[in-house]
Parts: C-alpha cells; sequence; structure tokens
C-alpha cells in the first residue's frame, strides 16, 4: 500500500482489520486442512490476463481477483457479493472481477472437477459462457462437496452447450494444468483459504481474505474513487 493515498490506505487498512475479525469468527473463510499450511511467500500474482474470465473493464482502476472453490460454502456466498460490486461499478468501467481457480481438493474432492468443467463451459461459449455455467454451479450446489458431478453435464445442456463437446472435454482433463497454475499462485501469494482475493490497485497488489462482506468492498471501493 505504499503508493497509494494515505487517506485510502488507512480505509484499506481499516476493511482488512474488520475482515481478519471477520474471518476469524468463522464465517468468512474455508482454510487448508492441517499439514498444507506452508508459509507465506507473498509473491506478486500476475496482472490481468488476455485468457483471464472478467467481468468489467480489464483495465479498470480496481481490479479484484479472486481464487475461489466452487464447493466452498463462503465462496458461494462472496460470489453473490461479488455479482453486487460489479453491478454497482461495473457499467462505469470502475471495477473489474477476475476469477480464478482454489480447488481445495482435500476439503473439496469435487471442486477440482467442476473447476475443469468451468473451463470448458468457457471453451463452448467464451467469457459469457463461463460466466453463465458459474453462475449456475454456484446456485445449485450445496457447497461442501455436495454437487453430483453426474451434473455437470446436464447443467452444460441445460444452459445451451453441446453436451458431448463438454462430456468430451470433461474427459479429456486438459485444463488441469491452467487450474494447477491458480492454485500454485495463490498459494505462493500467501492465500491460505477460500476464497483468496488480490485487489490491484494502480500497480499495487492488496490481500483480502475469506468473503467479506459488500459493505467492506464498497467502502474500500468509494475511498479508492474518491481520492
Amino acid at each position: 500500500m505504499q503508493k497509494l493515498g494515505v487517506p485510502i490506505a488507512i480505509v484499506i487498512a481499516g476493511a482488512l482489520i474488520a475482515g481478519a475479525l471477520y474471518f476469524t469468527s468463522g464465517n468468512g473463510n474455508t482454510a487448508l486442512p492441517n499439514g498444507q499450511d506452508t508459509a507465506a511467500v507473498a509473491k506478486e500474482i500476475r496482472g490481468v490476463q488476455s485468457d483471464d474470465h472478467i467481468l468489467g473493464n480489464p483495465n479498470a482502476q480496481i481490479v479484484i481477483v479472486e481464487y475461489s472453490d466452487t464447493e466452498c460454502p463462503f465462496c458461494k456466498q462472496f460470489h453473490s457479493t461479488m455479482h453486487q460490486v460489479i453491478d454497482k461499478y461495473g457499467a462505469s468501467g470502475d471495477v473489474a472481477w477476475v476469477y480464478r481457480h482454489f480447488p481445495l481438493t482435500q476439503l473439496h474432492p469435487k471442486a477440482t472437477k467442476e473447476a475443469e468443467a468451468l473451463e470448458c463451459a468457457a471453451e463452448q461459449g467464451g467469457n459469457d459462457g463461463f460466466w453463465k455455467y458459474t453462475d449456475r454451479i454456484y446456485e445449485v450446489t450445496p457447497s461442501n462437496n455436495g454437487l453430483d458431478l453426474g451434473q455437470l453435464p446436464v447443467i452444460a445442456e441445460e444452459l445451451g452447450f453441446d453436451r458431448a463437446a463438454f462430456e468430451a472435454c470433461l474427459d479429456s482433463g486438459k485444463y488441469t494444468d491452467k487450474i494447477q497454475k491458480d492454485f500454485d499462485e495463490v498459494i505462493a501469494a500467501g492465500g491460505r483459504g477460500t476464497p483468496h482475493s488480490i485487489i490491484l490497485i494502480e500497480g499495487d497488489q492488496i490481500p483480502l481474505e475469506g468473503a467479506q462482506p459488500f459493505e467492506v468492498l464498497d467502502g474500500m471501493i468509494q475511498a479508492v474513487l474518491a481520492e
């Protein structure tokens, strides 16, 4: 936060403190299981890429990069919150949302295959297809490894995708390396649970842990835009 103006830095720091309290209350994050919590090395994540799944302006002043697990109940909650953010700030081009994968397979063995399904939807439907499928998965999953994987091609067909092509994509495992790349990146950046987000502002990278409520994000965004 060294490059940011003092008022913005204070607001963001306050939000992070509030977020920490929210997190420690047990309401905001699904943590990595014991034995998987290695020391954070706090490497920077890559910036917005041409192949990212994004809602909003890629050149927005504020970009929230979320690393998520489709079977995490807090990710499901945060998914709705982020749609609120984009509904308010996306059209103006002030805020963008990038979705990347962070499947906690020891807790949610189905999450990696679901992440592959999201990529297979993007293969057929592009960015719009990715978000349409992702929204539907978060809508129907009961979370905590509760979604029947047999429903993945059914959902694809219901949304208008070619089911046979979708199943072939899902069976191929062609996106496992892409998902692993996201996972390795967020671990190196200090992510220890889902959802884990990185806020990109004017070259700075600010971590945001857990399913922060809309009010926290809204306050941070307004402070940055007012600077």
